[in-house]
């Protein structure tokens, strides 16, 4: 058995679930998330509890047992609790406004970047004096999130010789040292 896809999933208070024709509804105060699943994989709720099962111990039954469960529990935790992710911004030169959902980046090219945030994903760009330009992105949905920061980091991803680029808050970039002088 899946030791992921056989842990139950709790629904906290203000959380509902539902099924419908191989589409799971899950609606909290943070917003509404939607998944169609599987027809073969069983979807129960026992109290607040949801239990994923699986018909066989097929190759493909086993696989999709853990990703279905995977997926209901982080729909769960986003309802109820959100996700956050930060980007940290080094270089000189380097900025990021936010005016409403629209992210405004000067990444050292000759032109400034924007980037419309969907509906579903808040931004908010910090930048204080003598600290790194931070952007902080929170939704409900933790594959649209993971999927902006991919994006965001992708104009610019960090360069092992000094560091400069978007990186997450923590990330730790592996550095190279340069040219050494010729040795005669």
């Amino acid at each position: 058995m899946s030791r992921i896809g056989k842990l139950p999933i709790v629904l906290p208070a203000g959380v509902t679930f539902e099924q419908k024709d191989n589409v799971i509804t899950v609606k909290g105060p943070k917003g509404e998330l939607k998944q169609s699943i599987n027809p073969e994989i069983k979807v129960e709720v026992e109290g607040n509890e949801i239990k994923v099962t699986r018909p066989n111990d097929e190759r493909q039954s086993r696989a999709q047992h853990g990703l279905y469960r995977a997926l209901i529990n982080n729909m769960v935790v986003g309802v109820s609790e959100g996700f956050k992710k930060e980007l940290e911004i080094v270089g000189v030169g380097y900025r990021a406004t936010n005016q409403g959902q629209v992210l405004e980046l000067a990444l050292g090219f000759s032109h400034a970047i924007y980037l419309k945030m969907p509906d579903e994903v808040k931004v908010e760009a910090k930048s204080e004096r003598n600290k790194n330009p931070l952007i902080t992105l929170e939704s409900c949905d933790k594959q649209l999130l993971g999927q902006i920061c991919a994006k965001i980091r992708s104009f610019r991803k960090p360069e092992p010789y000094k560091g400069k680029g978007v990186k997450f808050v923590g990330e730790v970039i592996r550095r190279k040292s340069g040219k050494t002088a010729a040795a005669k």
